[in-house]
């Protein structure tokens, strides 16, 4: 309630009434049992607050109640009726059937009374309406102590324009969120109709949109198992490995070249740069101070706790293999921060790798590698397909 309306509460002279000084009938509802009643349009008023009393339609030959009446129930609980109604033995119904109240004056009256009962009643202290004749009520007078309508009328008329603004107010609201909900949505899947889109051209140009394994290399999985290993030194299968450089954070210039670093995090890469620093070939494996192995397939620059290894002359999915091979034998938990991982440590590092003919059988490293990458990418490229296939669909049928 605002600040205008509580003053006027404040300032209008109050007088004490009897019930039965403003309504000339007040009578008791009459009993009717939930099995007798009869579905239909009058609505049947029983004690509590839920739809405001209002416990069914009915069409029993009961007392029908006039509208512009206000029912208090055994609790105390006081609605304003503006509809004709039946009412049970639990309700008492107050009106005036020679003086026509205003709907305003009796929404006061019921205010009025309802303040009045609060607290008093209870299951076991129900109220009667025959008990209720004398309660009274506290209303505004006008000078000569009669009831103020003249301000009932005006003070309900403000206070509904109030609360009609209110809900204005709240609706505006709801329709601002619900559109800015729309509009989350719309560029969601905008969002997700450009991220599937970039995903198929990522797949179609890598050439990782063909999921099919060919027949190599389903016999390249198939025969797994009976393949022949041995181990081969890293030193005499690419030659020395070369250890990066130290390059502090607050020296590093922003550029393009990725810089690897000891670390999961971001495969390792620490920053993009433009310092002039020692660039290692893409298609090689660099091995961190904890001995965690990576495939880099593209340019970078490394610090001194990195040690690159050059397999640059070999196919880059049998280097792929290489690197899970070296990660396997480096990252045993032997290095840490007390006992770094060097690039000595590469090169005295021996690996297991498929063999043939007493040399590396990189052939067969490419192919298992292929098959497995065809296998992983198969569920996304289907996703892909589907939803494009779907964007399609729901583009047409809009169009």
């Amino acid at each position: 309630m605002n600040a205008s309306l509580n003053e006027k509460l404040r300032t209008v002279k109050w007088g004490e009434f009897k019930y039965k000084e403003v309504f000339n009938k007040i009578e008791q509802g009459r009993r009717l049992k939930k099995d007798d009643q009869i579905e239909g349009t009058i609505p049947f008023v029983m004690s509590g607050t839920t739809n405001a009393g209002v416990v069914n339609y009915i069409s029993n030959p009961v007392a029908l109640f006039p509208k512009n009446a206000i029912t208090i129930d055994i609790f105390g609980n006081t609605f304003y009726r503006d509809y004709a109604f039946g009412a049970g033995d639990d309700t008492g119904v107050y009106w005036n059937n020679e003086i026509v109240y205003s709907s305003n004056a009796m929404l006061f009256f019921a205010v009025a009374m309802q303040k009045s009962m609060i607290g008093k009643f209870s299951y076991g202290k129900k109220l009667r309406s025959s008990q209720s004749e004398n309660f009274t009520m506290r209303l505004p007078i006008t000078i000569d102590g009669k009831i103020d309508f003249d301000f009932m009328e005006s003070f309900i008329a403000e206070l509904e324009e109030e609360r009609v603004a209110e809900l204005e107010e709240e609706r505006v609201a709801e329709l601002e969120e619900e559109r800015v909900a729309e509009l989350e949505e719309e560029r969601v899947a905008e969002l997700e109709e450009e991220r599937v889109a970039e995903l198929s051209a990522y797949l179609t140009v890598s050439g990782l949109d063909n999921y099919e394994l060919s027949s190599e290399e389903e016999n390249a999985l198939k025969n797994y198992k009976s393949l022949k290993w041995d181990a081969y030194n890293l030193e005499k299968l690419f030659g020395k490995s070369t250890r990066g450089k130290r390059l502090k954070g607050d020296d590093r210039i922003a550029g393009t070249l990725p810089f690897v670093t000891a670390g999961e995090a971001s495969e390792g890469i620490s920053a993009y740069i433009s310092n002039n620093v020692e660039v290692f070939e893409k298609n090689t494996t660099t091995i961190d101070m904890f001995g965690s192995a990576k495939y880099r397939n593209y340019r970078y620059g490394a610090d001194d706790h990195v040690a690159v290894v050059h397999t640059e002359s070999v196919p880059m999915k049998a280097s792929i293999f290489l690197t899970s091979a070296i990660h396997k034998a480096a990252h045993t938990g032997k290095f840490d921060y007390g006992h770094n991982f060097y690039a000595k440590d590469a090169d005295a590092l021996d690996i297991m790798l498929p063999t043939k003919d007493g040399e590396p059988d990189f052939d067969s490293m490419a192919t298992l590698i292929s098959a497995v990458q065809k296998l992983v990418i198969k569920d996304v490229v289907i996703y892909a397909d589907r939803k494009i296939e779907k964007i399609k669909e729901v583009t047409k049928s809009e169009g």
